[in-house]
């Protein structure tokens, strides 16, 4: 029998699973992401949840024949390690991932990919077709793509490509991206940034009705959506997230030629009809080329992990040609 693992590091959780040569999953493991204080505590955070997948599933890590990582960044390629992450303490400046795993299971084949990146190797390998043209997109507390063309993921030099949210969709640039620049798709439209858009909007019409708690330090994304079609600024707001976002989309579309565009991230996968339908319909109407089938994953919160398997399954690709024998 043939092992394979997948790992998901995000900014709060770390997950781990082992498939077979089938990829059915037969041991999982999961743990809160170290807070430090330094990388070397992250890595060792990622062995642990490798090494109790593998007890999880009967299986001696020296079993696993290839790795998946899917994880937050940026990345050092060349050292296959996390440098300086945003969405941990900045007392952690280099995360090492590949060679420490690759020593555990005793196999120089670890693929590591961003999260994005193994979002869309997961839907590729999982989709009837198979494409050799497609966009993964999560909407979440940020956005970001992973891109499938011609059938070669494309990661980059440096394995940071894919940063579609730091595409700028205003360039009016009335709000700043969390990264510092101003009129990013991100600063507008991610869970993050939509608290203070909705503020903006409501100080540019204060004529506005609005029960929003604006002024609520805890005032949230979920807070604008879980008002739609009871509130007029809410409405309003959900309305121009849904122009940025056809926006940022059509831009994709005009770059990759995607036959598919995936959606996955808290915000999409929780407000479909609010956020991934108006695209849909407004998208159609920017794009002067193909308009790609827009859906949403069908892997849900698992699409990152079930990424990771895959990739290693498919020698970092989701191209189900490339399974091994």
């Amino acid at each position: 029998m043939v092992y394979y693992a997948g790992v998901d590091l995000g900014a709060t959780n770390v997950r781990a699973v082992v498939g077979d040569d089938e990829g059915t999953t037969i041991g999982r493991s999961r743990n809160a992401t170290p807070r430090g204080p330094t990388g070397i505590d992250v890595t060792e955070g990622v062995l642990e949840t490798l090494r109790a997948a593998c007890v999880d599933a009967g299986v001696d890590p020296e079993e696993i024949v290839a790795v998946g990582i899917g994880s937050i960044g940026p990345f050092d390629l060349a050292e296959g390690a996390v440098i300086d992450p945003a969405n941990l303490p900045d007392s952690i400046d280099r995360i090492p991932l590949t060679g420490p795993i690759e020593k555990l299971v005793d196999s120089d084949e670890v693929y590591l990919h961003n999260d994005t990146n193994a979002g869309v190797i997961g839907e590729r390998f999982h989709a009837s077709r198979n494409p050799d043209d497609m966009v993964y997109i999560t909407i979440s507390s940020g956005i970001g793509a992973g891109v499938c063309c011609d059938g070669e993921i494309i990661g980059g030099w440096d394995g940071n490509a894919g940063e579609v949210g730091h595409c700028v969709v205003d360039p009016r640039g009335r709000l700043t991206c969390g990264c510092g620049h101003d009129g990013h798709w991100e600063a507008y439209c991610s869970g993050n940034a939509i608290p203070d858009y909705a503020r903006l909007l409501a100080e540019d019409d204060p004529t506005i009705s609005t029960g929003l708690p604006l002024e609520d330090p805890d005032f949230t994304a979920r807070d604008v959506f879980e008002l739609a079609g009871d509130d007029e600024l809410a409405d309003y707001v959900i309305d121009q997230l849904a122009h940025w976002n056809a926006i940022g989309v059509a831009n994709v579309v005009h770059s990759f030629a995607p036959i598919v565009i995936s959606f996955g991230g808290a915000v999409a996968l929780h407000n479909e009809e609010l956020v991934v339908d108006p695209i849909r319909e407004r998208v159609s109407e920017m794009v002067m080329s193909n308009v790609p089938e827009i859906r949403v994953t069908d892997l849900g919160d698992d699409v990152v992990l079930e990424g990771a398997l895959a990739s290693a399954m498919t020698r970092g690709t989701g191209d189900r040609r490339r399974l091994r024998g």
